[in-house]
């Protein structure tokens, strides 16, 4: 699933009249460069949430899965049905029925060119009892006190000395979004909003929660600055 129902407001005036996964990096849509690993990974199921400027995101790819053989790609549309989008846990517990028991989520408006995509990860995640299995990396200027701590037997830790920063790619269990760690029905029927750190805290606080170190290149493209820095390096 990749995330792509945000306004973007720090992105403006850009993303007054473009939503941000689709802005230009590198002479592709932002978000189309991990729907592309994806693909090229062999995940060629991918379900994309929408809400500020949706439309546009529909029609960007309505002809992608032609140029794909064997892609189906899903749009949940949380503009449309509740006109706002739903935090990342109200929308991912939305588009549950289109997703499998264990499914990639990913941010659009974050460039990790170099992420792979492993079969092999999801192998071994489903071989756990772990509800989700998240990638961290090194603390970026904008968030220098990160999110998370990594202790040495690979679980998140919630109130470490020394934390590092969510990528926002991550692997969960559907299980993670039913009771009890979640109250939202499967499927969202009422468009609750609601964010995916608690969840992910009770987890982690239940020993629930691995993690991995990426440290290839990254960019939370959260800024004109740092849009205007990305596609001036090459």
């Amino acid at each position: 699933m990749i995330l792509a129902a945000g306004r973007g407001s720090r992105m403006r005036p850009l993303t007054d009249t473009c939503p941000k996964p689709l802005l230009d990096v590198h002479g592709l849509p932002l978000m189309q460069w991990p729907m592309q690993s994806l693909y090229d990974s062999g995940f060629k199921q991918l379900v994309i949430n929408t809400a500020w400027l949706g439309e546009q995101i529909e029609e960007r790819f309505s002809g992608w899965t032609a140029s794909h053989p064997g892609a189906q790609l899903n749009f949940s549309h949380e503009g449309l049905d509740f006109g706002a989008a739903l935090e990342t846990a109200g929308g991912i517990s939305r588009a549950l029925p289109l997703l499998g028991d264990v499914f990639w989520v990913l941010a659009g408006d974050v460039y990790a060119p170099e992420f792979a995509f492993d079969p092999a990860e999801v192998a071994r995640f489903i071989a756990s009892d772990h509800l989700a299995h998240l990638w961290l990396v090194p603390n970026p200027a904008h968030n220098p006190g990160g999110d998370f701590g990594l202790g040495p037997d690979g679980l998140l830790i919630n109130d470490a000395a020394a934390r590092l920063t969510f990528s926002t790619i991550g692997l969960y269990r559907r299980a993670l979004f039913r009771q009890p760690w979640s109250e939202i029905p499967v499927g969202n029927p009422g468009g609750m909003a609601a964010p995916l750190a608690p969840l992910l805290r009770s987890a982690i606080a239940g020993r629930r929660v691995s993690a991995s170190l990426y440290g290839g290149a990254w960019t939370d493209v959260g800024t004109p600055a740092r849009l205007a820095e990305l596609n001036a390096t090459d």
